[in-house]
């Protein structure tokens, strides 16, 4: 478990993470989000005592890291894939981290067997590596002692597809074996699939916190479509349902589908489509609770443009794009 009670951590007048609370669960993937410089990277360093805190306390299985054990025996750590010696080949590092942990040389193969990183791959210095293969090697090191648990920060960076599902299963088969996951990332739809839990931050505080199930609840209405895509709008606002477009040229209605069907059915409109509405998405959630931390403007495009304004009422299916982070 970890846990940490009113973690501060100031640099001169500036606050970085200002009075976080929250616990990382065994058997849970915990996901730690918000924008670049909420103060995520900052948490984590104090937690694995790499930054000092102000005030506030980070305890692992109900000690403080530093107070640990030989701490990689019972922590498993990646921060920044990028830190290993480019000198050195996989082998090497992992045999280092053996050395450090107490493992035997046959858990070096192991390792590399269970990331998979090929024996031609281990040999090569790390400074060749591609980014996707040094966060296989940093997890390979993070798993080396058998920990309990595992502090990861965006391990996901440079994977391919296949990749980043064979990192969601390998978390969730660490959690499924009563190991603790906390894990920070910006791919939003990959802590979607694998997290159990979610702490989110903005400006060093938590604005969120809880089950993901109980975050992303169900919104109410429908979704629906029509061949003749007028009549449908007019036939809605002449009962006086609201709604609004989506990219793929659907309506979001706040009505539920059976009263939508009806209303369909008296105006002699035939829909194509017709189902309820979606759940509220993680990264819908992440934008609304992080606005006032991202960067940019609301009304401005990933490009800096201002965004041209929709009207509702001139057309069924104001554009609003469905994007994957």
């Amino acid at each position: 478990m970890i846990r940490i009670e009113h973690l501060t951590k100031r640099y001169g007048g500036f606050t970085a993470v200002d009075d976080i609370s929250f616990v990382a669960q065994p058997g849970r993937v915990t996901g730690f989000l918000g924008p670049n410089g909420a103060g995520k990277s900052t948490a984590l360093r104090m937690l694995t005592h790499l930054t000092p805190a102000t005030s506030g306390s980070a305890l692992v299985l109900g000690r403080r890291y530093e107070d640990l054990p030989n701490p990689s025996r019972h922590v498993g750590v990646m921060l920044d894939a990028a830190a290993q010696h480019p000198g050195r080949t996989g082998r090497e590092v992992l045999q280092l981290a053996a050395m450090v942990t107490g493992m035997g040389r046959s858990r070096v193969d192991e390792m590399l067997d269970l990331v998979g990183l090929e024996r031609s791959e281990a040999s090569r210095r790390v400074k060749n590596y591609s980014l996707g293969m040094r966060q296989r090697l940093g997890l390979a090191g993070a798993l080396m002692g058998r920990p309990q648990i595992l502090i990861l920060d965006e391990p996901a960076n440079g994977l391919d597809p296949a990749g980043i599902r064979w990192m969601r299963g390998l978390l969730r088969d660490f959690a499924d074996q009563g190991g603790t996951v906390l894990l920070s990332s910006h791919l939003l739809h990959e802590v979607e699939l694998v997290a159990d839990d979610l702490v989110m931050i903005g400006h060093g505080r938590i604005v969120a916190q809880g089950r993901l199930a109980d975050l992303l609840t169900t919104r109410p209405g429908c979704v629906a479509d029509a061949e003749d895509r007028t009549a449908f709008a007019d036939a809605l606002r002449a009962v006086g349902i609201a709604f609004t477009g989506r990219a793929d040229g659907a309506a979001e209605i706040e009505a539920d589908a059976a009263r939508v069907g009806r209303v369909a059915l008296d105006a002699g409109v035939p829909l194509t489509l017709l189902r309820p509405a979606d759940g509220t998405r993680l990264e819908d959630m992440f934008l609304q609770l992080t606005a006032d931390t991202a960067r940019g403007g609301p009304g401005e495009n990933a490009l800096g443009q201002n965004a041209p304004e929709q009207d509702a009422t001139a057309r069924t299916a104001p554009a609003r794009e469905e994007t994957r982070a």
